[in-house]
């Protein structure tokens, strides 16, 4: 099969593209960066270096193939998040017309049913939207969880002040995913022909902020570490302080209150809570303690 992948060689492309080349694909890997040119070449792949939001690109590189894994960069610009993150859905759908590739798998999350409320989840309820308008197209929607590795953006919150947190409880559900999780569920719809549209929760492990504490202040030696709640406003204003931009940060905060509030997880847990990956918090916990080590 000719397989696309976008998301360049990040936590998630360099894994699927490892997957896909061994497997004998003809794989392309789009990167923004032409630096990157040459470890996609390594890596197996042949390198197509352009911007997400030009539809002619990406149709011009879906052309002929066969598969398409469709990965939105986070923060494009870094202000009107979510209308800069539709946007490039739209040149994504815009592309996959024009090219006729006939079978799309996008990296979408937990709580992507929702229109608002999710802070900046809500462009990818935008793309899923405009991909349930796609005909002839077999879509798969990946909906991922909470990524591990979101949690090492709060080491150096750990060595200021000997805490964790977020503006949810300790006790709270929470759907984690580790990025070579959603990797291989990633692999498996790419091969497959699928049909019609069709949602896949992709989560590694629950478990509650407490838990999540205690497993890495353990993995760098602080085991009484604690999660602490923070109002909205804390949240807010901690984010900016740590040099988020207002706008991420309030996009942040949103998500954590509807985390608080049950309506983000609530899909989720309605479809029965399906857990699918292998890598469970104590193996994560393993690797953030590596990364502390390392400063």
């Amino acid at each position: 099969m000719k397989i696309i992948v976008s998301g360049s060689l990040g936590n998630i492309g360099s894994v699927l593209t490892g997957i896909l080349v061994a497997a004998d694909h003809t794989v392309t890997v789009i990167s923004s960066t032409p630096a990157r040119q040459k470890d996609i070449e390594a890596a197996g792949a042949k390198a197509a270096i352009g911007s997400v939001t030009d539809a002619a690109f990406l149709a011009e590189t879906c052309r002929g193939a066969d598969a398409l894994f469709a990965m939105t960069p986070p923060n494009l610009g870094g202000a009107d998040v979510i209308a800069n993150t539709t946007r490039a859905g739209q040149a994504y759908a815009a592309a996959v017309r024009a090219s006729g590739i006939p079978r799309v798998v996008m990296l979408s999350s937990v709580g992507a049913d929702l229109a608002a409320g999710n802070g900046p989840i809500a462009g990818l309820h935008n793309i899923e939207q405009l991909y349930h308008a796609l005909e002839g197209v077999s879509v798969t929607y990946l909906r991922a969880g909470f990524f591990f590795t979101n949690f090492f953006n709060d080491i150096p919150l750990i060595r200021q002040a000997g805490i964790i947190g977020g503006n949810y409880p300790a006790s709270l559900q929470m759907a984690l995913v580790h990025p070579a999780d959603i990797a291989a569920a990633a692999a498996e719809e790419l091969q497959v022909t699928g049909a019609g549209h069709t949602v896949r929760y992709v989560v590694s492990d629950i478990r509650r902020p407490g838990e999540i504490a205690g497993a890495l202040g353990a993995a760098v030696g602080i085991p009484a570490l604690a999660w602490v709640e923070f109002s909205d406003r804390q949240s807010l204003q901690g984010m900016v302080q740590a040099g988020l931009p207002e706008e991420i940060a309030g996009l942040y905060t949103e998500m954590g209150a509807g985390f608080r509030n049950g309506s983000i997880q609530h899909d989720f847990e309605k479809q029965g809570s399906p857990v699918t990956g292998n890598v469970k918090l104590v193996e994560f916990a393993k690797a953030f303690g590596k990364k502390w080590e390392k400063g």
